[in-house]
């Protein structure tokens, strides 16, 4: 179309054509051969270098060159330079699509962490908490993905091997959430489940022993006895068992060649021998320990009887409690989580059979009119064998979990030099944490049991504390305990590897995870904390249970605090800090039991209690204060605050209006058809639904993230 005329390509201006070629000069001949230039002649003729070598001798730095210390090449030796730049070899086999060209997996759901070294997040595999700690110990061989290209060089003197087929490895299943993500909460759920399951088995259990004892004197010498174990086997080596040797169990798996199988066993063995002696210590001096708790208990002879009684069979399930707790750490550390929270249901089972037979035998306390002077001996050595068994239940039902995972427990005593003292050391000030707490917890047991005395009301001592604090606590156990327990392995991990970026997110997500649930409940608490306990504890009369509802209101708004309060601990507990968590606790049990102290002598005895209740709250949430101020300082100044602040704001913002309306719900329903059982239920359904409708309509109107995550994450469980 536009090519050049090709009649007059390639010719000269003499006429001679060079076809083919560029247009010769005008004086070539006619063979195309071209003169000599007659400025070029003789140009290089007189290049004295010609004939050297060149890497023999510089004639620029000739003046500069030391030849004696650096003698130059001999002539004839220097190597010419090889090409810099050529194209590599052809590969004799192509690459492999099926194991390069794999779909990546997503992203994580929501805002995903920031990742070092340039790596994206689109195309950034996260491993859930499950398989980081299952396949902590494994060593795998990962697939070669260009191990075809060197099969030609296998073998000496034999030809190439057309590569085989190799199997694909699956591809990485696209889970909503991200792997992280979706690991964390499975997880969390097993847990959850597993704690719900025992919650809700213990609540059964803790209305069978009030409708058998009342809550009354007789109530409250049982659960004096019943709590005596547990604040033993927590003052004594409970504490460091829960937060100090999960971190140790984590690096034993990590650096130790069989995977901390004889760590794990040498600390099985220390801990079965150091609570054999504090169970026998603990049952010779039973009467001084009743003495501590309950001075109001001791001073009467036959509540003192009957509480000395009770507590020389529950004493022995401290034992039993270390035991649970150190196989409950070691399947935790090995990734798996859900035996630890479902084998109490066995305790509970255990515990609500017992107090069956014991109102099938004797009748419930209203209609027995049963107190610590006409229990029968047969009665305490019931509910005594029937308490200690379901401890023992619930320890033996660990074992074959443990034997699934591997582990097979052999006495090992030989306990110097292995790591034990560092750990111990550390488990000192978790000791003393405890010690503090437990102070507190003594200052309160003194003063409900002395208040309960003096009010003669029923439902206004120590049992009708402890009821209300277990409903209260629920939330904190099912969610934030099983959240934390999942990322506890990771934050000390990351602070093994000095990754103080990865412990804040991994504490503000515990943080904002947990509070989704924890703030709408906490104010459900408030607004409808009288017709729940009605309802729960009717059996033992309408008033004691109307007491244990202002006690639950009272305790409602500590929640918060005190969910944030263990979040923020872990964060110490995975740097192997124990001693800061210690002087908060200090702080804490002082508030408490100043603050209870007050009540006591402020208020009437009726109310006393619910002063108290209220004062729990109050000193986590300063312990809070303190214990955030401290673990900011330690990752560096910040501890993403203004994004756990506004969170915590939001969701409390649109929590008030929700309780307002469900509390004036129930309380209106209370009015009309009164407080027995059947209105109770009714103004818990009626006022709990419009309160939770109300908080997330509010909650997603105000895009509050962790919110619409969680609605997300439980409509695509149910397939919608």
């Amino acid at each position: 179309m536009n090519a050049p005329y090709d009649g007059d390509r390639g010719q000269g201006a003499g006429g001679a054509a060079s076809p083919g070629g560029p247009p010769l000069p005008p004086d070539a001949g006619q063979d195309g051969s071209v003169p000599p230039d007659p400025y070029l002649q003789h140009a290089y003729e007189d290049d004295p270098y010609r004939a050297q070598d060149l890497a023999a001798q510089d004639p620029v730095d000739e003046a500069l060159y030391d030849r004696a210390a650096h003698p130059p090449p001999p002539p004839g030796t220097y190597q010419q330079p090889a090409p810099l730049y050529q194209q590599p070899p052809p590969a004799p086999y192509a690459p492999d699509p099926r194991i390069w060209a794999q779909t990546p997996p997503p992203e994580p759901a929501g805002p995903s962490r920031h990742l070092p070294y340039g790596d994206r997040p689109a195309t950034t595999q996260f491993v859930g908490v499950d398989a980081l700690v299952t396949q902590a110990s494994d060593d795998r061989q990962e697939p070669d993905a260009f191990a075809h290209l060197f099969r030609d060089q296998e073998g000496s003197g034999k030809p190439p091997v057309p590569p085989q087929p190799e199997t694909a490895p699956a591809p990485v299943p696209a889970k909503g959430g991200g792997g992280k993500v979706s690991g964390l909460l499975k997880s969390s759920a097993v847990m959850a489940a597993g704690t719900l399951v025992s919650r809700l088995t213990g609540f059964v259990r803790s209305l069978v022993i009030t409708a058998a004892l009342g809550a009354a004197l007789l109530g409250d010498s049982f659960t004096i006895a019943y709590t005596l174990p547990t604040m033993i086997y927590i003052l004594t080596v409970g504490g460091g068992l829960n937060s100090v040797f999960v971190p140790q169990l984590v690096r034993a798996m990590k650096d130790d060649a069989d995977g901390g199988e004889a760590f794990a066993n040498r600390l099985l063995t220390l801990v079965m021998v150091a609570l054999g002696l504090i169970v026998a210590a603990a049952v010779l001096v039973a009467p001084v320990l009743i003495k501590l708790m309950s001075s109001t208990i001791a001073d009467d002879v036959a509540a003192n009887s009957v509480a000395v009684t009770f507590a020389r069979y529950c004493l022995p399930t401290i034992f039993f409690m270390g035991v649970h707790v150190v196989m409950g750490q070691i399947l935790n550390a090995r990734g798996k989580f859900g035996a630890m929270m479902w084998t109490p249901v066995l305790n509970n089972i255990v515990m609500i059979i017992t107090f069956g037979l014991f109102i099938w035998v004797y009748g419930t306390s209203g209609e027995s009119q049963m107190g610590v002077d006409t229990i029968p001996p047969e009665g305490v050595r019931l509910l005594g064998i029937g308490t200690l068994l379901g401890l023992v239940v619930q320890s033996l039902a660990m074992i074959p979990y443990l034997r699934e995972t591997g582990f097979r427990f052999r006495p090992r005593f030989d306990w110097k030099g292995h790591g034990l003292g560092k750990t111990v050391k550390l488990a000192k000030w978790t000791v003393l944490f405890v010690l503090a707490n437990q102070a507190g917890v003594l200052v309160v047991t003194q003063l409900a049991t002395a208040a309960g005395t003096a009010s003669g009301h029923d439902g206004t001592g120590f049992l009708a504390y402890s009821n209300a604090q277990l409903i209260w606590g629920m939330p904190q156990a099912i969610i934030t305990v099983s959240v934390m327990a999942a990322l506890l392995p990771r934050i000390s991990r990351a602070a093994h590897d000095n990754d103080p970026g990865a412990v804040r997110d991994d504490i503000s997500q515990g943080l904002r995870n947990s509070a989704v649930a924890i703030v709408p409940v906490a104010f459900t608490f408030l607004a409808l904390g009288l017709p729940m306990a009605t309802l729960l504890y009717a059996s033992s009369g309408i008033e004691a249970a109307r007491s244990m509802g202002f006690i639950l209101m009272a305790f409602a708004l500590g929640l918060i605090p005190y969910s944030v309060q263990y979040v923020v601990l872990r964060g110490f507990y995975a740097y192997e800090d124990t001693r800061t968590p210690f002087y908060n606790t200090v702080i804490v049990a002082a508030v408490n039991a100043a603050t209870s102290a007050l009540c006591y002598v402020v208020l009437p005895a009726r109310w006393a209690v619910v002063g108290m209740a209220f004062s729990y709250g109050l000193a986590y949430a300063v312990g809070v204060g303190v214990a955030w101020r401290r673990l900011r300082n330690r990752l560096g100044g910040d501890l993403d605050g203004a994004h756990i602040v506004r969170t915590y704001a939001r969701l409390c913002m649109a929590a008030v209006p929700a309780a307002l309306v469900g509390g004036a719900v129930g309380f209106g329903i209370l009015e009309l058809v009164g407080t027995g059982a059947l209105g109770s239920l009714a103004a818990l359904i009626c006022g709990g639904v419009i309160l939770l409708g109300i908080f997330f309509v509010a909650a997603k109107k105000m895009r509050i993230e962790e919110v619409n995550g969680l609605v997300g994450m439980v409509r695509g469980r149910l397939g919608r």
